[in-house]
């Protein structure tokens, strides 16, 4: 199996002692050579020499000074974002803390999604590290980019890579394959993509970093399992409590007592649905899965909640657009104290 999801920085990373992924000097070297930040030709001196100096040293302290200095204000304000980002790395320590900081702290929206993003990406890499499952791999990419949902019938779900269907959309370019269409583009075009199934799972290692593979999430199809068992692991990863999540069909529960939307459109309707109000039809249908999840120690929970399931749901924008969000399972669950 060749190595997989290369583009998370996986690789420019070490595990410290609980298994959390620390920040590297290569790690941070990574995002100097993004396009944003690389000197091109138009570049000032200032902007050669500041980029010289971090890659010598990434973790150098960069004044205020030192970036107004940069002839570019584009270079300034790039610099700047980076920098941010890179001190709370470096302040945090590992990929995880600083992750579970932006959120507990409410810093996320001083950070770029990208970033965010590519955090979950390089943690799930880990996660999965030694994996040889692509449903999971798949499935894992819910969590760090956005999906478009094709329902089909017979109950699948079908979910694409949303960068990959606009890129293709635009290129003409295509692959043989199921297909999916664009939803809410120009009908007139529709993009081919493979679908990730028993005959195909063998090309996924060596396309991963593509991510140009179609998962069907329908209840009872392997990719819902695999979504899954890539939470559980997700949970316990950063809380170090253990869970278990099965899907569901309804949530038929007098004694419902807790949930946790996995996306703002789920949270919205589950919130909706608990406080009692009447929900149209159209936003029922936007959601995709329901979830009950369950502790192995009922004893580190809420004791209001102490025995009870905790319901999950996944929902679909009216755009058929998904974008889960992880930050939801670690930040909303009924724990008893902070994990």
């Amino acid at each position: 199996m060749p190595d997989v999801w290369l583009s998370s920085g996986f690789h420019l990373l070490r595990r410290d002692a609980q298994g959390w992924l620390a920040v590297t000097d290569d790690f941070l070297r990574a995002y100097l050579m993004r396009a944003e930040l690389r000197p091109v030709e138009e570049s000032c001196p200032n902007e050669r020499a500041l980029h010289q100096d971090l890659l010598d040293d990434p973790r150098r302290p960069v004044p205020a000074e030192r970036l107004a200095a940069l002839a570019d204000p584009d270079a300034r304000d790039n610099y700047e974002t980076v920098l941010r980002f890179r001190d709370l790395l470096i302040a945090h320590g590992t990929l995880e803390a600083c992750y579970l900081a932006l959120f507990r702290d409410g810093q996320a929206g001083t950070v770029p999604r990208l970033f965010i993003d590519h955090l979950v990406h390089a943690i799930l890499r880990s996660l999965l590290d030694g994996g040889e499952d692509p449903f999971r791999f798949r499935a894992a990419e819910l969590l760090f980019r956005s999906q478009k949902v094709n329902l089909q019938d017979g109950g699948a779900i079908m979910v694409a890579d949303e960068e990959v269907i606009e890129m293709r959309a635009a290129g003409g370019l295509g692959a043989p394959g199921r297909l999916l269409s664009e939803g809410g583009a120009p009908r007139s075009r529709s993009v081919e993509l493979d679908v990730l199934d028993e005959e195909s799972s063998a090309s996924y290692w060596e396309r991963s970093d593509r991510f140009d593979m179609v998962l069907d999430i329908g209840f009872t199809r392997p990719g819902l399992d695999a979504l899954c068992r890539v939470l559980e692991s997700w949970v316990e990863h950063f809380l170090g409590v253990t869970v278990t999540i099965h899907p569901v069909q309804a949530i038929s529960d007098e004694r419902w007592i807790w949930h946790v939307g996995l996306d703002a459109e789920a949270s919205g309707i589950l919130n909706d649905l608990y406080e009692g109000r009447e929900v149209e039809q159209a936003r029922i249908a936007q959601i995709l899965s329901l979830f009950r999840l369950e502790f192995g120690d009922s004893a580190i929970m809420l004791p209001e909640v102490a025995g009870r399931p905790v319901y999950l749901a996944l929902a679909m924008t009216p755009g058929r657009r998904l974008r889960l969000k992880p930050q939801n399972l670690l930040v909303n669950l009924p724990l008893a104290a902070a994990a």
